[in-house]
């Protein structure tokens, strides 16, 4: 997912943020639900806003939706550009594009 940081607020690109489908896979569903429940502000139709005091539960939410197997690298991590300095608590979770 692409996510960028201004002012210690964790942005997640609109493309990049997984889809509620009535009726489809229950994870896909779970995931969509528990990212919008943590985030600061989550617009229908633009990116999504986390705070920094929750990056960890965050982090430790894309680490286990990832280790369940059912969603990939693609859905779960966070590309952030390459002059970018990734901050310790979403280390785990980040790659640079």
């Amino acid at each position: 997912m692409k996510a960028y940081i201004r002012d210690n607020i964790l942005y997640i690109n609109k493309e990049d943020i997984p889809e509620y489908q009535k009726g489809k896979s229950v994870v896909r569903n779970n995931y969509f639900w528990a990212l919008k429940s943590i985030s600061d502000y989550a617009p229908f139709n633009g990116d999504w806003e986390f705070c920094c005091e929750i990056w960890i539960a965050l982090g430790r939410m894309l680490l286990f939706f990832y280790n369940s197997g059912y969603l990939g690298d693609r859905e779960t991590m966070l590309e952030f550009e390459d002059d970018v300095l990734i901050p310790d608590e979403l280390r785990a979770v980040s790659t640079k594009f």
